[in-house]
């Protein structure tokens, strides 16, 4: 949701002294100051909680030159694999003061704090003072990733058990998608299931767009899919946008880039939408070997003997696998559809370009492995090994997007979804039977 701004407009609420905020986000741009919320009057005057450039979380309030409530985490916030449950619950009538301004990350309070500046008892906050969400109240700020359940409760210091619950079996926090609070004059809850800024919480305190759009998608808290991974890096970094979906190249540089899950079994589907040139340099996608990724060093992955993939170079599909390729030559057009079917419980790779297999592939052939890519070559691993799910190389600003399951190419819905058996994921055209989409959910079928 970059460049996104969302507002309502000031109202008094049940109390300036009580109130708890949860948000469900998934980050994509890092290193760049980032605001949730902010109840703003001026630069000078503000309650807001923001990331700051170098990924730490902070919350503060400000009257004048005077800041009266601080909460600066010690740990950055760097992944953008999962989600987070952010919440910050406030009570400055309690006599404790370490009572007054609580955090919590997926239900665990947060203790360590390069900054802890609690607020004298019976402190008022500005929660009186316009609303923004996805930016900071100047317009500035803007918040880069997606978010999903806001929730504010106005006149109560709420648990994280109200949000969420830690799952029996894995251990995992888990959204509470139904919230028992009660939610006070101001209190909300917006992007419930959806993109919408309607307030769900009864209260009809809805939100507005002032600026950007949202876009919906399968990603959630309660199954993440699959994005390109920033973290991995490149001598020549790429750069990512749509929740990191939409990659770009560096202008006349190859860059490799990574996915954020990976397999070793099952059976997987994805697309790329070519949305660049195709006439001068390359874009590539496929899998890579885990074992190939540099998470320390700008030297990046280290060659393209542990990839193998699609590569589209000067209107011509090849495959390119462990140094060796194959020419199949179908003529790609700006903004075809490439699909990557991944069977990794029988080591075989399918390739359609518009929903035409290559080499007359079936992905539902099983064993037999009708028309896979053929990977003979130097390949230097077992394809059972092949742990990322996407990556490759592109050049002269050649750029593509990926819909790992969204339902969407950047900020475009597929034109009409194919079929889905696994009921997992919508993508533009037909999964193969049996195949479904690399999510956390996709994972466990």
């Amino acid at each position: 949701m970059a460049n996104t701004r969302l507002t309502r407009a000031a109202a008094t609420p049940t109390s300036p002294q009580k109130a708890t905020m949860s948000f469900w986000i998934k980050r994509s741009g890092l290193s760049s100051a980032q605001s949730l919320i902010d109840w703003y009057e001026d630069g000078n005057n503000f309650t807001r909680l923001a990331f700051q450039s170098d990924d730490v979380l902070k919350f503060s309030s400000k009257d004048g030159n005077n800041v009266y409530g601080q909460l600066t985490t010690n740990r950055n916030f760097r992944d953008t694999s999962g989600w987070y449950n952010i919440i910050v619950a406030i009570d400055t009538t309690q006599a404790t003061a370490s009572n007054r301004m609580k955090m919590y990350i997926n239900g665990v309070q947060e203790t360590s704090f390069s900054t802890e500046t609690q607020p004298v008892q019976n402190r008022n906050f500005k929660f009186d003072a316009a609303k923004t969400i996805g930016a900071n109240g100047a317009a500035g700020e803007y918040y880069n990733g997606s978010m999903s359940f806001i929730t504010y409760v106005d006149g109560t210091q709420e648990l994280p058990t109200v949000f969420g619950s830690t799952d029996s079996t894995t251990g995992e926090w888990k959204i509470n998608t139904s919230p028992s609070a009660t939610y006070g004059n101001n209190g909300f809850l917006i992007l419930k299931n959806g993109n919408s800024v309607e307030d769900e919480s009864g209260n009809s305190n809805d939100f507005s767009y002032t600026s950007g759009t949202l876009t919906n998608t399968k990603d959630c808290p309660d199954n993440v899919f699959s994005t390109l991974n920033p973290l991995i890096k490149a001598s020549n970094q790429p750069t990512f946008t749509n929740a990191n979906t939409t990659v770009i190249s560096p202008s006349g540089t190859n860059a490799r880039y990574g996915g954020t899950l990976g397999m070793t079994s099952g059976k997987y589907y994805y697309e790329v939408k070519l949305l660049g040139s195709v006439t001068n340099g390359g874009f590539s996608a496929g899998m890579l070997n885990i074992d190939s990724f540099n998470f320390n060093s700008t030297s990046g992955i280290s060659s393209s003997s542990n990839y193998i993939g699609a590569v589209v170079n000067n209107n011509n599909l090849y495959i390119q696998h462990g140094g060796a390729s194959n020419d199949f030559t179908p003529t790609v057009a700006l903004g075809s559809i490439i699909g990557h079917a991944i069977d990794m419980d029988n080591g075989y790779y399918y390739v359609h370009v518009n929903g035409v297999y290559l080499n007359s592939g079936d992905p539902t052939s099983g064993d037999t492995g009708t028309g896979n890519i053929n990977r003979t070559g130097n390949l230097n691993y077992d394809f059972s090994t092949l742990t990322m799910a996407i990556g490759g190389s592109s050049q002269n600003v050649d750029f593509g997007s990926f819909n790992f399951g969204n339902g969407t190419f950047g900020t475009t819905a597929v034109s009409s979804a194919g079929t889905n058996a696994s009921n997992n994921g919508v993508f533009e055209y037909d999964v193969p039977t049996g195949y479904t989409a690399l999510s956390t959910k996709g994972l466990n079928l």
